[in-house]
């Protein structure tokens, strides 16, 4: 007796039972951990902003094929420990980590998931990493020179404001910088300048004001403002009250001068910020951070906000302004 086969139907069958075992698990997204040290969930900030976009333009959508777990400390450097030890209860992928708190946070809390670092210290001096071409371990990224461009700042700053002769310094003691490196770091440039430092030291945003009269009591002609995040959430303070007492102000970075602060020098920190989320998609795709070596960046800004230059009964020399790389009428 012949049988019959139905084909079609037995084709159908074996397709139903020979799904692959992959295509019955749904894919396991990546996950990175961000502690930001400035910002908050509803506002993050360009910096975080810059790193998403970055993300987005490398194909990775969060939610879809990507999830990220932002954390912030606003500005208050002893929850970097917690907060990353929670990231690394979560088993995330990858770290990121701005700042020297939750860098040093990171390395003591892991010495296997991979950690993306964007620093404003010299990351060998500081004991992240052991070179910048072969960093070793599980920490890699980028370092953006601040404390490096010091020198610099101080020197275009007698440049913005000529035959100056006294500059304050204002710190927060309660930032995990460490001030006398930040001192002895413009002190080099000061001594070779001829010009004197004055400590305005802070705590908190109600000792600015004070800080302010202390500089107007010692005749200080000039103000640079150490970035930290202290500072970064009361730019706008800062640059009123710098405005109020007609002081010249040099920044660290330039979303200070964007908030009214006179003029700063500094890596673009936008950009420092896209090569962070160029790292985590090499990481991703199996990198490992002992071999991706830490960039330094290449290209500097001078930002120079001619409005505030008006609002003091500043003229900036032609010669200064013909070497912004951008200026903010």
């Amino acid at each position: 007796m012949n049988k019959k086969i139905y084909w079609p139907a037995l084709v159908a069958l074996l397709l139903v039972f020979d799904v692959p075992a992959e295509a019955q698990q749904p894919t396991k997204m990546p996950r990175i951990g961000y502690v930001s040290p400035l910002g908050d969930p509803k506002t993050p900030g360009p910096s975080v902003e810059a790193f998403r976009q970055a993300l987005r333009d490398l194909g990775y959508i969060e939610g879809k094929n990507i999830v990220i777990e932002f954390r912030y400390t606003e500005g208050k450097g002893d929850r970097n420990p917690s907060l990353v030890a929670e990231l690394v209860q979560l088993k995330v992928d990858v770290l990121v980590v701005p700042g020297p708190g939750g860098i040093s946070a990171a390395k003591q809390a892991t010495k296997t998931i991979p950690i993306v670092i964007v620093s404003q210290d010299d990351p060998v001096a500081a004991g992240y990493i052991d070179s910048l071409a072969r960093p070793g371990g599980n920490i890699t990224g980028l370092t953006r020179l601040i404390r490096e461009l010091s020198g610099k700042r101080l020197e275009l700053l007698t440049q913005v404001v000529p035959k100056i002769s006294r500059v304050g310094i204002l710190w927060d003691s309660n930032s995990q910088t460490s001030m006398p490196t930040v001192f002895k770091d413009y002190e080099a440039a000061a001594r070779a300048l001829k010009i004197q430092l004055q400590s305005l030291e802070v705590r908190g945003s109600n000792d600015f004001e004070g800080a302010f009269r202390a500089a107007a009591k010692g005749r200080t002609k000039a103000l640079i403002v150490i970035r930290n995040p202290l500072h970064s959430r009361h730019q706008k303070q800062i640059a009123d009250l710098a405005i109020k007492n007609r002081l010249p102000s040099m920044h660290e970075t330039s979303e200070y001068v964007e908030a009214g602060g006179l003029v700063s020098y500094s890596a673009n920190e936008a950009d420092q910020f896209r090569r962070a989320a160029y790292y985590v998609d090499r990481i991703l795709k199996g990198a490992k951070p002992a071999d991706l070596p830490v960039e330094q960046p290449t290209k500097f800004e001078l930002v120079i906000n001619l409005k505030t230059a008006k609002q003091i009964g500043l003229t900036i020399p032609q010669r200064v302004l013909t070497r912004a790389d951008r200026v903010i009428r």
